[in-house]
């Protein structure tokens, strides 16, 4: 029998722009801000109950390398006795470290863990193999690749978005819309506070909202942006998820560590799953993770209050959901998405979860569904259910976490833009 998982805490930077807000900040000191934002949020946490700490990164090239958890926890001030992993699946990173948390736990691992995700791409060393060879960038996609791999294969994230559109018949304008929309939902989300509750800041930076939001664009001018990838393209730096830097955290528990630390439970992880794919089709990925992860937690699309999807791509959003005719696209990013909020990757997994959790809550409680394609042809998703409420109440009594607890254990019984570097420039 497996234990429940709950999420006790979840935090996550406002997202700052390529070489913007956080082009001075350590990714490995975005990690720590993090991480002791979420444990100082539940102040019955003994810290040294800390099981381990799992953090997601995609590059792991630079200041991030010699596990960037690891340094985040002793950055942080954490007990030393408190373990750190760092974990890659490229884009899903911070969600893989969601997944990886959440079922040590469940498998009885681990009572308490930390679950987060961390990417600086401003600060993404060049690198090479040897002395002689030119230095390429690590910031995102192929490099340094490997001549066996078919080159149909190593398309870059731009041009894998563009055969997505040319094999939907998703037109510029659809793709346009998408984008124009998240931005708009982004704004307002901010306007109206919707986003305070999951917010903290990092030390020495002042920063109060997400950085990559264009609260000034229009129609018409993402109609006026040149296609990237092909001269006669579709995809476009407007409805493509911008280059950033940022990090999220969450802090997981299982019945006994939740009431150890005398705080009720956000959400509860219900499932899991990931899929893969072809290569060059990688933005697919989600649409099967998606249906294995509702599969296992016996739910089905209606049942879904919130559904995030990242958004690589406006085309690779829309691609999924074309995939997904059950799904109200209504409930898909409603405080929209990584085109208007950023996609820093080793973050971004852990941060789509965040933001559905504090959503759920927002709206009553309910099912959510987080969902991210993965760069080399993969999918990952995860099922939370929330319960209505502000936040956890630190110090609650016993009796009333297990209250809580149990109502959810009976249903267990804008110039650099994302994909835009090719495999020989990188």
């Amino acid at each position: 029998m497996t234990e429940a998982v709950y999420v006790v805490e979840a935090v996550r930077t406002p997202i700052g722009r390529y070489r913007g807000a956080y082009a001075g900040v350590r990714p490995d000191d975005l990690a720590a801000a993090v991480l002791a934002a979420v444990v100082e949020r539940v102040p019955g946490l003994d810290r040294s109950a800390i099981d381990d700490v799992f953090m997601g990164a995609g590059n792991q090239a630079g200041e991030d390398n010699r596990d960037v958890a690891r340094m985040a926890v002793l950055l942080a001030g954490l007990p030393v006795t408190v373990p750190g992993v760092t974990v890659n699946r490229l884009c899903g990173s911070g969600m893989e470290a969601v997944v990886e948390a959440s079922r040590a736990i469940a498998v009885g691992d681990a009572s308490v863990a930390v679950a987060g995700g961390v990417e600086s791409m401003s600060r993404a060393p060049m690198v090479s193999v040897t002395a002689e060879q030119s230095p390429v960038t690590t910031a995102l996609g192929w490099r340094l690749v490997n001549p066996a791999m078919p080159r149909d294969w190593t398309v870059t994230l731009g041009e894998g978005a563009e055969i997505l559109a040319r094999k939907g018949g998703i037109s510029r304008d659809d793709q346009d819309v998408f984008a124009l929309d998240s931005h708009m939902k982004a704004a307002a989300a901010w306007d109206a506070g919707r986003m305070a509750a999951e917010i903290v800041g990092v030390p020495g930076v002042t920063l109060d909202r997400d950085q990559c939001i264009r609260t000034d664009t229009s129609a018409d001018s993402l109609a006026g942006l040149r296609p990237v990838f092909r001269d006669s393209g579709t995809v476009t730096a407007g409805n493509s998820s911008p280059l950033s830097d940022g990090a999220a955290a969450m802090l997981l528990a299982d019945e006994a560590g939740m009431a150890a630390m005398g705080a009720r439970p956000l959400a509860r992880i219900v499932s899991r799953a990931v899929s893969g794919i072809e290569p060059p089709l990688y933005g697919l990925g989600p649409v099967e993770a998606a249906e294995r992860a509702l599969r296992k937690a016996g739910i089905g699309w209606g049942d879904l209050v919130v559904v995030e999807l990242n958004e690589a791509f406006a085309a690779q959003a829309l691609a999924c959901l074309a995939e997904w005719p059950e799904l109200d696209p209504e409930k898909v990013n409603p405080n929209g998405g990584a085109i208007a909020l950023g996609h820093p990757i080793g973050c971004s997994g852990a941060r789509i979860v965040t933001t559905l959790v504090h959503e759920l809550r927002r709206r009553g409680g309910g099912y959510g569904l987080a969902a991210m394609c993965v760069g080399v042809g993969q999918g990952i998703a995860v099922v939370v259910e929330a319960e209505a409420g502000d936040g956890p109440v630190a110090g609650a009594a016993d009796a009333e976490v297990a209250a809580v607890t149990s109502e959810f254990s009976n249903d267990v019984a804008s110039g650099m833009i994302y994909g835009l570097m090719t495999p020989g420039a990188l």
